[in-house]
């Protein structure tokens, strides 16, 4: 038996002879949803923290054959200068993948003692106008550097930037992304990030396979999804589910993420060598998951390498008026 995708299940034919056979995949459950090139899934390598960082990671894509589509970094636009940002630009140009760097401050770094308490408090959302106003500073400056691609933890923030792009504020084409740590868990509340203006959505990584179903019946918003996610996200490791992630939740990035390992947000010299062999082992976890993925015959779909955008998607009215 193989999914109506025609990939393989790990160890079906040996699980078939002793009678163990898995139930057959339910056709509904599939994503009817493709991103706008046809593909259904692609890749991306978080946590890439400067320019050293990056170098590593495309030296050793290089060296493993690992395609890239998009690399994200966590600490911030604040924490690196313009000539930091401009060099990751034009690297990341050379290459044809999206940079995306992450909008700040944020309330866990704030002087807020909520964020420290058992409850979380209000996380990491911009806490008062200031911590707005720096968001925004952070997104003006970096698209003013040619960054394309802006990762959002707060969704007044999402929300503002989003009106700013329909105004002409920010270019037409800068896509948002919304962070796993306020990663929507039910059907609406992920339509909800799309109305606001998300273009991808991170989903934590502990939702099952019927949630990703759920979601797409009401929503074609690419998903962000770590197939290994860090420590503070819960370590969960699900390479082994890849192909039915892609088949219930296209269009997909794969994330590739690492457990086992200490937070480096924010990075600093502090932090390099431990940064540079994490970086350098994403891209090795992503090898892993790629040749899995080709094991079973599920490695078929892949958006072409330089693609970004996410399509159309449905949003709510704004206003070109300053006033709105």
């Amino acid at each position: 038996m193989t999914t109506p995708s025609g990939a393989r299940r790990p160890g079906e034919q040996a699980l078939t002879a002793l009678g163990l056979a898995a139930p057959a995949d339910n056709p509904a459950d599939a994503s009817p949803h493709a991103f706008p090139d046809g593909g259904t899934w692609r890749t991306e390598i978080p946590s890439v923290e400067g320019p050293e960082a990056l170098a590593v990671v495309l030296k050793e894509s290089s060296r493993l054959d690992v395609p890239i589509h998009r690399i994200s970094q966590g600490s911030g636009v604040w924490m690196l200068t313009d000539a930091e940002i401009t060099d990751m630009v034009e690297a990341c140009a050379e290459r044809d993948i999206e940079l995306c760097l992450f909008t700040g401050p944020r309330g866990t770094w704030d002087i807020g003692g909520s964020t420290r308490t058992d409850s979380g408090g209000a996380g990491l959302r911009a806490r008062g106008h200031d911590a707005l106003a720096g968001c925004i500073e952070d997104a003006l400056r970096a698209t003013e550097l040619g960054v394309k691609c802006l990762l959002v933890a707060d969704e007044g923030v999402l929300w503002s930037l989003h009106r700013l792009r329909v105004q002409g504020v920010l270019p037409a084409d800068t896509t948002f992304k919304v962070s796993a740590l306020i990663g929507p868990v039910n059907p609406a509340a992920y339509a909800v990030y799309e109305q606001l203006g998300a273009d991808s959505i991170n989903i934590p990584s502990d939702l099952t396979l019927a949630h990703f179903t759920e979601i797409r019946r009401v929503s074609a918003t690419p998903m962000d999804l770590y197939i290994e996610a860090p420590d503070d996200l819960g370590g969960y490791v699900r390479m082994y589910e890849a192909a039915e992630l892609i088949r219930r939740g296209a269009p997909i990035y794969l994330k590739f993420g690492l457990s086992k390992s200490p937070g480096i947000y924010p990075y600093g010299a502090q932090l390099r060598d431990h940064t540079l062999n994490t970086a350098r082992e994403r891209v090795r976890r992503g090898r892993l998951a790629l040749d899995l993925l080709a094991r079973h015959g599920a490695d078929g779909g892949m958006s072409p390498l330089g693609s970004r955008l996410p399509g159309t998607l449905h949003r709510f009215p704004v206003s070109t008026s300053t006033e709105d």
